[in-house]
């Protein structure tokens, strides 16, 4: 099976598109599903949000499958306009309404804090209150119009098992020689 890169326009009339739970459900695209935030930073909190980024890839040394549950292909995080706007990421392999769903949950049972609280407008409830966390991120999303996948429609988890398929064939070629 040859797989061929793609792209996708998105469109930017979302009245067009289902609706989920949290309002409208942006369609699958060769790069899977994701979002981009750009928000304003609180004032003198550039430094925790680099924290909190150094605190992360602990965590996730100590335990790699942290952020499993939310089925992340990428996270990208930006400090821009002298530190004062943040932007944040997230390709994903599920649709808005569950990656959100998920990220309250998991971030509540991990009794891990969001980096968006360093955020202005951020809510401080977000942790029981997942509508005003869907709210603020609705808010601040900056929707892509195009998205291109050199290795369209293909979940992270599909990109793991090749990978091991990969190794464990050269491994056993390793072992004939």
């Amino acid at each position: 099976m040859e797989i061929k890169p793609q792209a996708a326009v998105i469109p930017d009339d979302t009245r067009q598109l289902e609706q989920g739970k949290y309002g409208p459900i942006f369609p699958k695209t060769p790069a899977c599903y994701g979002f981009t935030i750009v928000a304003d930073v609180k004032p003198g909190r550039a430094d925790a949000i680099r924290g909190y980024g150094q605190a992360l890839v602990e965590k996730l040394e100590q335990d790699p499958e942290l952020l499993e549950p939310l089925k992340l292909h990428y996270l990208r995080w930006v400090l821009f306009d002298d530190d004062k706007r943040f932007m944040y990421q997230g390709i994903f392999d599920t649709d808005f309404d569950k990656y959100t769903e998920d990220a309250v949950m998991l971030f509540t049972k991990a009794g891990v804090n969001t980096v968006f609280e360093n955020l202005e407008g951020f809510p401080e409830d977000w942790k029981t209150n997942p509508d005003a966390f869907v709210r603020f991120v609705r808010a601040h999303h900056c929707p892509s119009f195009l998205e291109y996948g050199e290795y369209p429609y293909v979940t992270g988890d599909e990109i793991k098992k090749a990978l091991r398929v990969k190794s464990a064939l050269s491994e056993m070629l390793d072992q004939m020689q």
